[in-house]
């Protein structure tokens, strides 16, 4: 066999490896930009520890299980945890990145309050010494892929929260506590309304908005740093648009689960301040925002145009629940 022939069937093998590994990387990409849904991936300890727990009726159980729960799908569903990943198809992929890190949001709004508000008794009162560990293992760089590895920190947080949970429905250990409390939940659903309203500002400046400078609203004396236009432009950059997009998909999947399991753990409370169905209304809208999309990309149409806007559609149920929100506070805030 000649050289050329030789050289020729090196080339077509090679190029026949080539696309069979692009095949597969296509494949799995498709797999892994899966949301999970209503189905929670968790760890084999934590399936154990559940099995235990599965009728528990111990108040701070069912928040507890649901934020290890949304940790644990971070790191285990298809693909594990793709925000770091710097090898095919993980590096290609960025929905699902965004889709992470929008529910990472929400994983760190909880575990702080979790340490700050949920775990104490009084503003004066000590920290729980697991949540104190957890809460800052989950702050860590997501994008950090060794020295350590973000799934590296984000596992050793769901450790120290089972070691809360354990604690927590051990009949003999006092030193674990979850308080539902109408003020605790108060409390952290003020970030939730930053966080959502925030997010439906970048969904809203998909299309570019000329918003009027409302920052010194509402104060005669007020005043800030530098001077800043009357008017502002605002707009998302086209190449961003289905990033905050999915960023406000993961956010708002993680606050629903959220959402579910204080339903049960403050169900007294609730029903004391008559504001169950206010909460139950939340979650009906924020389970309109997980509706499957059936179009193969983030349609940007203009407002009132001939093509959809999904960013404009997820920012008004985002809207929607934060109105909802902000009526919740007021109902727990009252005797």
């Amino acid at each position: 066999m000649s050289y050329s022939a030789n050289g020729g069937a090196w080339f077509r093998g090679a190029g026949f490896i080539l696309g069979v590994f692009l095949l597969v990387t296509v494949v799995l990409g498709i797999y892994w930009s899966s949301e999970p849904g209503e189905e929670f991936y968790l760890s084999k300890d934590s399936e154990v520890r559940f099995r235990a727990l599965q009728n528990s009726k111990i108040t701070g159980v069912e928040t507890t299980k649901t934020l290890i729960s949304v940790a644990d799908t971070l790191l285990y569903k298809p693909g594990g945890f793709l925000s770091n990943d710097i090898v095919p198809p993980g590096v290609w992929l960025d929905n699902i990145p965004n889709w992470e890190y929008g529910a990472l949001i929400q994983v760190r709004d909880l575990s702080k309050a979790m340490r700050e508000s949920f775990s104490r008794s009084q503003s004066q009162s000590t920290e729980d010494v697991d949540l104190a560990l957890a809460e800052p293992r989950f702050n860590f760089d997501h994008n950090s892929w060794m020295l350590p590895a973000s799934e590296k920190q984000y596992k050793e947080a769901t450790m120290y929260l089972q070691q809360y949970l354990d604690r927590l429905v051990d009949d003999n250990a006092s030193d674990a506590q979850f308080f539902a409390r109408a003020d605790n939940l108060r409390n952290w659903l003020r970030t939730v309304e930053t966080r959502l309203g925030s997010l439906s500002q970048r969904l809203s400046a998909s299309v570019g908005q000329r918003r009027i400078n409302t920052d010194l609203a509402g104060e005669e004396n007020a005043s800030q740093s530098t001077p800043a236009p009357a008017e502002l432009e605002v707009k998302t950059p086209w190449l961003e648009i289905d990033d905050v997009f999915y960023e406000a998909r993961g956010s708002t999947w993680a606050l629903l689960q959220f959402l579910k399991a204080m339903d049960k753990d403050f169900a007294d409370v609730l029903e004391k301040k008559n504001a169950r169905v206010s909460l139950q209304q939340i979650i009906r809208e924020l389970e309109a925002a997980q509706e499957p999309i059936l179009s193969p990309m983030i349609v940007n149409g203009s407002g009132f145009g001939m093509l959809a806007n999904h960013s404009l559609v997820m920012a008004s149920y985002i809207s929607r629940a934060n109105a909802a929100i902000i009526d919740l506070r007021e109902l727990l805030s009252k005797g």
